[in-house]
């Protein structure tokens, strides 16, 4: 009796207080933040799960169909965070973790990059569905469609191939997880990429570029934002030019010829079986079976960011002349800064050197990153890399093209064409960015 009527005289007290706590949280709680906690969740749970599981020596079939599930129904730990029901499933596990040790990042500082403190929202507006970035801005995650997750898994064996015979030297995007999050009977599913740009050098310029000049022009409510996305006709019309040295460009077209470009076995002429032949009896030749057309993927972009160093030097310099209240705030701040570099995670171990100025980037981390050459008329960093590679070319596409054939003209250059004519019209784009 004791123990019975002090819980009796708070029980009304407690309940009162749990309902007025979840009606307060509720609007906000529905609105993102399940997905993005769950997420988290599944990303730490899935690490610690995978680090008890040897890794294999090689990759089997099986892995590249598999999926690791769970679960949790009613779950009362950490409520005020996480949906008392909700799935998290993995796909792949084995052979995304193969990917992430070829592309140089260790799972415990992927886990810490992406969970350790919440991804933080995309206001770009060019993405239908979330576009999130790691809260040291290493990695991007953007939601894709259940058809998009089917062409992933269509491309993924020979994207793992790819990858191992360039020894990642690439300028694919590259592909770290893919992820199922199901929160009230929604699913939403979620690609992780090592982010194209610096998580440290502000982009000051961007443009995506298909090649293409029907259509390929910002629009006036693109253009007035703070960091709009050109495209082609804006490039064009801004006499736009990327000064980099002649041994750097090479070693773009290298990678570009690799990724993209038809090898002197024309595709029309090879079927399944004949691809099958090639890898088996002759592995040099796949590299002339080049990926993208391969693998009748069509309609992606270069992703170009612009990084000027003179203007980042103006910009720290107007910065430390008013930053003393500032640092006092931030020291205040108990989440870390986007852009911050913590004793972990992807970019953490580059807090042991020394400080780097504007302009200055670790190649290891900013992979996409290139110098502008030493004569160029401005100091400048590209970033380059190619996006949106999940678009094979099927009876939609075709259709699309007939379409716009007929809207534009047949000699028209539309981005809607076959894989082997866009990689070739792309190519040729490509070469006359150079200064």
């Amino acid at each position: 009796i004791a123990t019975s009527n002090p819980l009796s005289t708070l029980a009304p007290k407690r309940k009162t207080k749990k309902k007025h706590f979840v009606q307060q949280k509720v609007e906000v709680f529905r609105a993102s933040d399940p997905v993005l906690s769950v997420l988290m969740w599944g990303v730490n749970h899935s690490i610690n799960d995978l680090s008890q599981v040897p890794v294999p020596v090689m990759l089997l079939p099986d892995d590249f169909k598999s999926s690791t599930k769970i679960k949790v129904n009613n779950h009362l730990f950490n409520k005020e965070n996480l949906p008392g029901l909700f799935k998290f499933k993995e796909y792949c596990p084995q052979v995304f973790r193969n990917l992430r040790e070829r592309f140089g990042i260790e799972d415990q500082d992927y886990q810490v990059s992406l969970a350790r403190c919440p991804p933080l929202k995309d206001e770009d507006g060019q993405c239908v569905g979330l576009l999130l970035t790691s809260y040291d801005r290493t990695l991007v995650v953007k939601e894709i469609s259940s058809e998009e997750v089917e062409e992933m898994h269509n491309i993924l064996s020979e994207y793992h191939q790819h990858i191992v015979t360039c020894h990642g030297n690439t300028l694919l995007p590259q592909f770290l997880a893919m992820y199922r999050v199901t929160v009230e009977s929604e699913d939403t599913y979620l690609l992780v990429m090592r982010n194209m740009f610096s998580h440290r050098l502000h982009i000051h310029r961007k443009y995506d570029l298909k090649g293409s000049l029907v259509s390929r022009e910002a629009s006036f409510k693109e253009k007035v934002k703070e960091l709009p996305t050109y495209k082609d006709v804006d490039f064009r019309n801004n006499m736009q030019k990327v000064y980099v040295s002649d041994e750097e460009k090479q070693k773009i077209m290298d990678k570009l010829s690799r990724d993209i470009e038809v090898g002197q076995w024309k595709m029309a002429a090879l079927s399944k079986w004949s691809i099958i032949f090639f890898d088996i009896i002759c592995p040099a030749c796949v590299l002339l079976l080049q990926f993208l057309v391969r693998m009748r993927i069509m309609d992606y972009s270069l992703l170009l960011g612009i990084h000027d160093v003179e203007r980042a030097e103006r910009d720290e310099e107007e910065e430390m002349e008013s930053s003393y209240e500032e640092e006092e705030e931030e020291e205040t701040d108990m989440a870390p800064a986007p852009g911050s570099t913590s004793p972990e995670g992807i970019s953490g171990y580059m807090s042991s050197f020394k400080p780097m100025g504007p302009g200055e980037f670790d190649p290891y981390v900013d992979v996409y990153a290139i110098q502008s050459a030493v004569d160029s008329p401005q100091r400048e960093v590209y970033f380059m890399g190619l996006i949106d590679v999940l678009t094979q070319y099927d009876t939609k596409k075709k259709a699309a093209h007939a379409a716009k054939s007929v809207k534009h003209g047949a000699g028209a250059e539309i981005s809607t064409v076959h894989p082997e004519q866009y990689a070739k019209r792309f190519r040729e784009f490509i070469t006359k960015i150079f200064a």
